[in-house]
């Protein structure tokens, strides 16, 4: 009798925590929706508002800010009120700033979406700083790590996701050459900006609503009394445990590993459909982002390739190989060009697949209480892909796209050299 009771108890107790899960797991849907959403947004923003590599590249540099000023904050904000209520602040943030597409499609404001898209990047912050240890904290501590690669699976399928809505629609497919808005009369050329600006907001007022409406379920929801416990008494770190992380060179090289690969991730991504139109003359946009729809399924793939063969081989030599298969991708790329060097770009995904979580774990080894503290810097690692971006942009505009590679070439030399470096275990 007392073993049947116990078997019927943790069945309602799995019962129970089935929905939390669903959506907690969802999370991870939804900010690789919105992360990838932005490669097509480049593109986009470029045409609706004429703009040079660099402006368009910019659309990265607000959202990775944003990632940056919040990352500390949002873990104080968890430590304090709990991990539910950073997700569900974190959801209203992703929503509000969705919205906000809607009045600056209105008045066709490119400073107006970056703000909006700041303001999805400071709720994604909170998502991603809460969502991880609450996946854990959601069951059985034996299965969570079982819990956190099925929610990790959801986030490369969100991004392939995100490429298509943009695909589907918000580029318009329409693509006109310098000559020809220069050769139209003023009214129709702003008309014409103004329907490629105005695209956005259908697909951003359906997130906007969509997320919102998760939120008020998420909140609805009754959660374990984990999930909404807050720890006032657990620092985040203190200002002795920064300094004593500064003076470990090893944790410091893997900031700087870290810092380089998203650069060269979020900047091989959002400069692959103008890449593809570039290197390939008369692409259309839909079809260079179908390129990137590819580029994001080998990264899927690696994922679960590279976890497989870290089963033979330790995983920071696995991580100095896949980055130097990515410099010489790279510098095809950067040199070759063509459809030679667009099938290059597209297979760095293939490698980058195992880099962040790799990176990430690695740099984290032998830090005991610096544990918290270190990870966190390591998030604000993720402003690479502002500065890298940007700087792309001004590579492409002064030279050219293809040589823009290069950037992304030595930035996966510096990965490289920190897998190299890493101590033999």
């Amino acid at each position: 009798m007392g073993e049947g009771t116990a078997t019927i108890q943790a069945e309602t107790q799995r019962t129970r925590l089935l929905l939390p899960i669903i959506l907690i797991v969802s999370l991870f849907f939804l900010w690789g929706v919105a992360n990838n959403l932005n490669d097509v947004l480049i593109k986009h923003f470029k045409k609706a508002f004429t703009l040079s590599d660099f402006q368009s590249g910019l659309v990265q540099s607000a959202f990775y800010f944003g990632y940056f000023c919040f990352a500390i904050p949002a873990a104080l904000f968890m430590k304090r009120f709990g991990y539910k209520a950073a997700v569900v602040l974190g959801l209203v943030l992703f929503g509000v700033g969705a919205l906000l597409f809607v009045p600056a499609a209105h008045a066709h404001s490119y400073a107006f979406f970056l703000l909006a898209l700041y303001v999805i990047a400071s709720g994604l912050a909170f998502l991603e700083t809460s969502a991880n240890p609450l996946v854990t904290a959601l069951g059985d501590p034996k299965g969570a790590a079982r819990r956190l690669n099925l929610a990790q699976a959801f986030n490369p399928l969100g991004a392939i996701s995100g490429v298509l809505i943009g695909s589907s629609f918000i580029l318009s497919g329409i693509d006109l050459t310098p000559e020809q808005l220069a050769a139209l009369p003023p009214d129709r050329l702003d008309s014409y900006l103004r329907f490629e600006a105005l695209a956005v907001v259908g697909p951003y007022t359906a997130i906007g609503v969509f997320v919102l409406g998760w939120a008020l379920l998420v909140g609805l929801t009754r959660f374990p009394a984990a999930a909404s416990r807050p720890e006032p008494t657990e620092r985040v770190g203190s200002v002795a445990e920064f300094r004593s992380l500064l003076s470990r060179p090893r944790y410091l090289f893997g900031v700087t590993a870290q810092f380089f690969y998203v650069g060269a991730q979020v900047g091989v991504w959002s400069f692959l459909i103008r890449y593809a139109q570039v290197e390939r003359p008369g692409t259309d946009e839909r079809t260079a982002a179908t390129m990137l729809t590819v580029s994001l399924v080998l990264f899927l793939i690696g994922r679960f390739a590279g976890a497989a063969l870290m089963g033979r081989v330790p995983p920071a030599r696995l991580l100095a190989w896949f980055g130097a298969a990515n410099i010489a991708l790279c510098l095809v790329a950067a040199f070759v060009g063509g459809s030679a060097g667009l099938v290059a770009l597209i297979g760095t995904s293939l490698f980058m697949s195992i880099m962040f979580p790799t990176i990430f774990a690695l740099s984290l080894e032998d830090l005991g209480p610096l544990t918290k503290p270190g990870a966190s810097l390591l998030v604000m690692a993720i402003i690479g892909g502002a500065v890298i971006t940007a700087l792309m942009g001004l590579v492409s505009d002064h030279a050219s796209i293809a040589l823009a590679m290069l950037l992304p070439a030595v930035s996966f030399a510096c990965v490289a050299l920190f897998g190299a470096s890493a101590p033999r275990r």
